[in-house]
């Protein structure tokens, strides 16, 4: 006799062996080794050791925060069923809850019911094309400058070109404990790559000064998240709930955050027929960064098998990092200026928009297909970032 695995033991078999493979963290260079050797590598007399070593570290810091800050806000496909159930006490049985298939990222407020368990295998691939407004592949990021007093031109200018990229394959899963409360873990595996070069361009001829390479992928931060279903009215209603994110990943290697970080959320939802507006909020208690997580969700149920979403996904950075130029007086070289890139603590607001569809390819598979933009320039910013998932539940 031969045995056929169910469709979730092929899931649970696929996530296991990502899992495997993600424990050990690779590296050739650790990024901030690398980066470190671009800032500092300089041929622009500046005459002022002490503010150039203040200048590379804080730029440096500011760098590998806007990395950790995407690897921690970037939003991971909500875990939870596309398919949500509730029992039926007239039928004894359990019946759909809603037609939608929900939001990717937003949260809305029905839980997948007792019983059920839903696996989900999304991935997503970034590359990095700007910094603050600035670009990151042009070859036009100033880091260090000389100019005469009164020009806006510097005679002497040092810049950088980087190419980052990141990539996450996440694997998750929800339980639904009871009718009203689920439970979910997801566990991502990242890659991420720098390549840079150093540039020094003196009365418009250019001399290449260094290059870097550099890559790690690994483990990252574990993610966890329960919700409760305080009201329910159809598919609208109320949800409290809360995520905590474990310090998995390793940080010398940028593959995690290096602390722990605890977010308590409120989930609304409101449904009618086909149309459904969801929103949910959250502050962050712990972890590298303070700030307010917002989002909301509208989903239309296109068809029986469809449902089309766009949502609108934010942080409010109380004290977050921004790239900017100080001037300086040369302390050697009379009438002449030093221009220097810094990190400096200022409040940002990022703003992503995601549109896409999620399908129910058969029976209760579903495929889901995004892509975000960013709104804003605050950190680092991508043309697009696309997001696919495939995900199945089942249930008693």
């Amino acid at each position: 006799m031969t045995f056929s695995p169910s469709p979730a033991r092929r899931i649970v078999s696929i996530a296991g062996t990502l899992l495997t493979l993600a424990v050990p963290a690779a590296a050739q260079q650790r990024i901030s080794d690398a980066l470190s050797f671009l800032l500092t590598n300089r041929s622009v007399v500046t005459g002022d050791f002490a503010r150039d070593e203040q200048a590379t570290l804080s730029t440096r810091d500011t760098i590998i925060q806007f990395l950790q800050t995407e690897l921690a806000t970037l939003p991971v496909s909500s875990p939870a069923s596309g398919f949500t159930y509730r029992l039926n006490p007239t039928l004894g049985t359990d019946v759909r809850s809603s037609e939608s298939f929900g939001p990717f990222f937003i949260q809305r407020s029905l839980t997948g019911g007792q019983g059920q368990v839903a696996f989900a295998v999304s991935y997503r691939g970034v590359t990095f094309d700007s910094i603050d407004g600035q670009s990151l592949t042009a070859g036009t990021l100033v880091s260090t400058a000389s100019r005469l007093h009164g020009e806006t031109v510097p005679f002497d200018v040092e810049t950088l070109t980087l190419h980052l990229e990141m990539q996450t394959l996440t694997a998750a899963a929800t339980v639904g404990v009871t009718d009203r409360l689920d439970v979910s873990a997801a566990v991502p595996i990242v890659t991420v790559k720098l390549d840079g070069a150093r540039v020094d361009t003196y009365r418009g001829q250019a001399f290449p000064q260094a290059t870097a390479q550099a890559s790690a992928s690994g483990m990252g931060d574990l993610l966890f998240l329960v919700k409760y279903n305080v009201l329910r009215d159809g598919g609208s209603g109320l949800a409290i709930g809360g995520a905590a994110t474990l310090p998995t990943g390793d940080e010398q290697n940028l593959l995690g955050s290096g602390e722990v970080a605890i977010v308590p959320r409120v989930i609304g939802s409101f449904e009618r027929d086909r149309f459904a507006v969801h929103g949910e909020g959250g502050v962050v208690l712990t972890g590298p960064s303070r700030y307010i997580d917002f989002g909301s969700a509208v989903t239309v149920v296109a068809a029986s098998r469809l449902t089309i979403a766009a949502e609108l996904i934010g942080q409010r950075f109380t004290s977050g990092g921004r790239l900017t130029q100080v001037v300086d007086p040369n302390p050697q070289l009379v009438g002449v200026d030093t221009v220097r890139l810094v990190g400096a603590e200022e409040p940002t607001t990022r703003l992503l928009l995601a549109a896409g569809v999620r399908w129910n390819v058969s029976g209760r598979w579903l495929f889901s297909v995004n892509a975000m933009q960013s709104l804003t320039s605050a950190g680092l910013t991508a043309s697009w970032i696309p997001t696919v998932t495939l995900d199945y539940s089942f249930g008693r």
